[in-house]
């Protein structure tokens, strides 16, 4: 009985410690893993923020850095600095070059659009009492607003001279309605109700006035004919069908130039983009986003409207890494087109008198006008790079074979 009883205390107690045990080994298992899952999660914790300071690092170290010095990595006469392009650039075959005629001729809309938009900028203001104002008319104009006989703030042209398009709106009511059919030096009453609703000034609101019209006279748009081209484009023809073939021959210029810079870009092979050139190129190109955020800031601050970064006013552009991969494609191409011009410059033995070239600039515009522009743009670099597409273009469209 006391063996049994022994046996039986034993077995409990053997029972106890493997209880025991199995807890103590459950809870060291449960530690284990929460210690795991711990770990887990820290590092979780701590990947994600070593990853967002690495991006942010990275962004930094990546972003491009706006410039204005243009003519940073150029020689004086124009030359990216310390680079043979021919050696960098497999060129087209420009020298082979067949240019279609029908690719280039001008069209017959081009030149009517020419004509008349050079009389348009020539039309004149004509006091022709004959003449009557119609719908889409032109006129000048001063005028005196009275509601009940006196004079109200604001409806005085103060006898200045205005010019009104008649049928734009312009003014309130029907004013320019009643303006048709008279003619220059005439004085005319015209008589408008305010808008109930007008925020130009709430006093004028609703209420009845007269204003003392005087018609100056109607701006009329000249004829084109040979008296007008001795007149006013004698220093580029002496009659219509001189001026006629001088803009035919601009836009076959125009039109040849941009069908073979076409050619030669798609066609040719930049095997290395110098580095220093490239990155300033962006640079450049980003400062010129700017300055396009600045001016549309300016333009749109009064309506309330702003804009912080370049990629706020481009397209497809949301964010700060697409907008860095447009720009370097954007510069490509750039520092692509140059590095051609100049390839062809080297390969065709090209060039041009630097100091005759600024003297030429002096002449056409002023030696202050050439200063601003060189400060503006960090050297003389930039100015003499442009004067060698120039040059390069001119040799292009004599090179080429055109049928």
């Amino acid at each position: 009985m006391a063996n049994n009883q022994e046996n039986e205390t034993l077995s409990k107690s053997k029972a106890k410690r493997e209880n025991r045990h199995k807890e103590v080994t459950q809870q060291k298992k449960k530690r284990l893993l929460s210690n795991i899952i711990f770990g887990v999660i820290t590092t979780a914790i701590v990947v994600f923020f070593v990853f967002a300071i690495a991006a942010g690092i990275y962004q930094s170290a990546t972003r491009t850095t706006s410039s204005s010095d243009f003519s940073a990595c150029l020689t004086d006469d124009g030359l990216i600095k310390d680079v043979e392009a021919a050696s960098v650039v497999t060129l087209a075959d420009y020298e082979s070059l067949v240019v279609p005629m029908s690719e280039v001729v001008a069209t017959q809309e081009e030149v009517d659009t020419d004509i008349q938009a050079m009389l348009e900028d020539s039309e004149e203001l004509s006091t022709d009492a004959s003449l009557t104002i119609a719908d889409g008319d032109v006129v000048n104009i001063d005028y005196v607003g009275s509601i009940d006989g006196v004079e109200f703030e604001g409806g005085n042209s103060g006898g200045t001279g205005y010019d009104l398009t008649i049928g734009s709106g312009s003014f309130i009511d029907d004013f320019e309605q009643q303006l048709i059919g008279h003619a220059p030096g005439e004085e005319v009453t015209v008589e408008v109700t305010f808008p109930e609703e007008y925020s130009n000034n709430p006093d004028l609101a609703g209420k009845d006035a007269s204003f003392a019209v005087t018609i100056h006279g109607i701006y009329v748009i000249p004829e084109f004919n040979d008296e007008f081209v001795t007149e006013y484009l004698s220093d580029v023809a002496s009659n219509t069908e001189e001026y006629i073939a001088y803009v035919e021959n601009f836009y076959y210029e125009q039109h040849l130039q941009e069908y073979i810079e076409n050619y030669i870009f798609e066609n040719s092979t930049v095997n290395k983009y110098p580095s220093a050139y490239l990155k300033n190129v962006k640079s450049t190109t980003k400062y010129g986003d700017e300055s396009t955020v600045s001016y549309y800031n300016q333009m749109l601050g009064s309506y309330g409207m702003s804009y912080t970064n370049p990629w706020d006013i481009m397209e497809g552009i949301e964010n700060e890494a697409d907008y860095e991969k447009d720009l370097t494609a954007r510069a490509k191409d750039t520092v692509k087109a140059a590095l051609i011009y100049q390839a062809i410059y080297e390969k065709a033995g090209l060039s041009f008198d630097v100091a005759a070239y600024m003297e030429e600039l002096v002449s056409t515009s002023s030696q202050e006008y050439v200063d601003g522009m060189i400060e503006s743009y960090g050297g003389q670099g930039a100015l003499m790079q442009s004067k060698l597409v120039e040059v390069v273009d001119e040799y292009l469209m004599d090179t080429v074979t055109v049928e």
